[in-house]
């Protein structure tokens, strides 16, 4: 069983947090401050620091320069996969998966986190970094930040069985309706490696998902770190009918495709299912 996290796990991830919004503030290629200037700004160690700065170069979000300082990278390309006007389903990825809270607390929202929320920074979230287990062994580690006054009574007991959004429903009267998630490619660092069984820098997926309910209000901003030896996102495209070639349908590109072998063929629909593989 994976040991606790250390108690600097928040820190960083706030400290995370400021760097992203300092990077979402600014254009592809603007410097950012010094690590000593982050350091006496956020009242942090430069391990701390580096820690996450290392985190965002390596996933592609600053550049380090070597005798020049650290930079905004170019903003990546964005595909999405959507049906117009109907949501798709997505099935329980395979294996039994449960929970265990690694930290609990409620903290202030801070200015990213707020504004994903649609929340003032200083109003408090419930702050929640638990792992995921399938078949008892980790698969990931996920960080959920709530609004707070949305789950008065929310214990770490709850966020280890059932399911959350059911809890959300019966407890809460708060139902769930639509979520944007991204994925892309990172690797893991010291402890997201300790914690998951995998060696520093293992490739893994990169969750970020904002849930919303009925009336459209933000409930839930998720991201989490998957094992990239084990997980895997499988998608099943529908393929239309034909349909006659314009200018805009050549341009078009889906994901893994390449561009123009499906540009008289519509729309392509997809349906995705995360699988677990089985140990090596």
């Amino acid at each position: 069983m994976a040991s606790e996290p250390p108690r600097s796990a928040l820190k960083r991830e706030r400290v995370r947090d400021y760097l992203m919004e300092l990077v979402e503030s600014c254009a592809p290629g603007d410097p950012i401050p010094s690590e000593r200037t982050l350091c006496e700004r956020l009242g942090v160690s430069r391990p701390t620091l580096r820690s996450a700065v290392d985190e965002l170069v390596t996933t592609g979000v600053l550049v380090r320069e070597h005798g020049r300082g650290m930079f905004v990278a170019r903003a990546k390309i964005t595909q999405e996969l959507a049906l117009d006007g109907q949501a798709h389903r997505l099935p329980q990825a395979s294996g039994t998966w449960a929970s265990r809270v690694l930290e609990f607390t409620t903290v202030q929202a801070g200015a990213r986190v707020g504004r994903k929320l649609h929340i003032s920074p200083a109003a408090e979230i419930t702050y929640i970094a638990r792992l995921r287990l399938v078949d008892d062994e980790p698969m990931a580690i996920e960080y959920l930040h709530v609004p707070a006054d949305l789950v008065p009574g929310l214990h770490a007991d709850d966020m280890e069985s059932g399911d959350f959004y059911d809890f959300l429903r019966a407890r809460h009267g708060v139902h769930v309706h639509e979520a944007v998630q991204s994925i892309e490619p990172t690797v893991t660092n010291d402890e997201e490696a300790r914690l998951i069984g995998v060696p520093v820098l293992s490739p893994a997926l990169l969750f970020e998902r904002l849930t919303k309910d009925d009336t459209g209000r933000p409930v839930e901003y998720v991201h989490s770190v998957y094992r990239g030896d084990r997980y895997r996102i499988v998608s099943r495209l529908a393929l239309g009918d034909a349909a006659p070639a314009t200018a805009q349908s050549a341009d078009r590109h889906h994901p893994g495709i390449p561009p123009g072998d499906l540009a008289g063929r519509g729309d392509v629909t997809a349906l995705m299912v995360g699988e677990v593989q089985p140990a090596g």
